[in-house]
């Protein structure tokens, strides 16, 4: 089981929950792979953050440990006391490739299909230092094809470390969307050639999730309603 959480707080203060949430995230029960993450502003993977927006990546056990944490963990009940937004997706992983800190999140998941409906895409690269000004010259270009892209449903660049450790999670309203944006857009395309012969990346990660669930809001509204999967209940 994979989750998603996307928190906005009203205040910048928000960074510091950053370093708090560690302790307790490793000593959460049923929680394995984990990564706390910043986001940019909008659906931008572009340098430049936003102070009040933050993620987490998390992959369970089972169900039962993910609804636990969002029952009890304090960070779970920061969530519902502070924050002015927040949206809770669940997933299961259906295929991946790669690693982040050369670990496979997904262990176990890579040939495991496709599945019809909505999809979620999880991208991450460590970026070589000596390629970081040619990736963030590229990155406008790829930003506006995603903002462009038929059949997204709403994304969000998130990271690590500002400018060197990049990600972008994303939804869409199903494989053949996904399959058309990365295979048929051309900034998208170039981005992918240049990956491939001048080496930027140190590491990257590709992963797709079916999405099984979500409650909340993702700026303003929740990008899977309507999409026929179930909703957990309220936090």
């Amino acid at each position: 089981m994979v989750s998603f959480h996307l928190v906005r707080y009203p205040r910048r203060r928000a960074a510091r929950y950053m370093a708090f949430d560690r302790p307790v995230l490793r000593a959460t029960a049923g929680l394995g792979f984990w990564r706390l993450l910043g986001t940019g502003r909008g659906a931008s993977a572009a340098p430049g953050a936003d102070p009040r927006r933050w993620a987490l990546l998390a992959v369970w056990r089972d169900e039962a440990d993910l609804d636990a944490f969002l029952d009890a963990s304090p960070i779970a009940r920061r969530w519902r006391r502070e924050a002015d937004e927040a949206w809770h997706g669940r997933f299961a992983p259906l295929s991946a490739r790669g690693t982040w800190g050369g670990v496979d999140p997904f262990a176990g998941a890579s040939g495991a299909g496709t599945a019809a409906g909505p999809l979620a895409v999880l991208t991450r690269a460590a970026i070589r230092p000596s390629r970081l000004a040619e990736f963030h010259r590229a990155v406008p270009a790829v930003d506006r094809a995603l903002a462009a892209a038929d059949g997204r449903l709403a994304s969000v660049g998130v990271g690590e470390w500002p400018l060197v450790r990049q990600a972008t999670f994303s939804l869409w309203r199903d494989a053949a969307a996904v399959t058309a944006f990365a295979h048929r857009g051309e900034a998208h395309r170039r981005v992918i050639g240049a990956v491939r012969e001048r080496g930027w990346y140190g590491e990257e990660l590709f992963a797709r999730l079916a999405p099984l669930g979500s409650a909340g809001a993702w700026d303003g509204a929740d990008p899977l309603a309507g999409s026929g999967l179930s909703h957990p209940r309220p936090r």
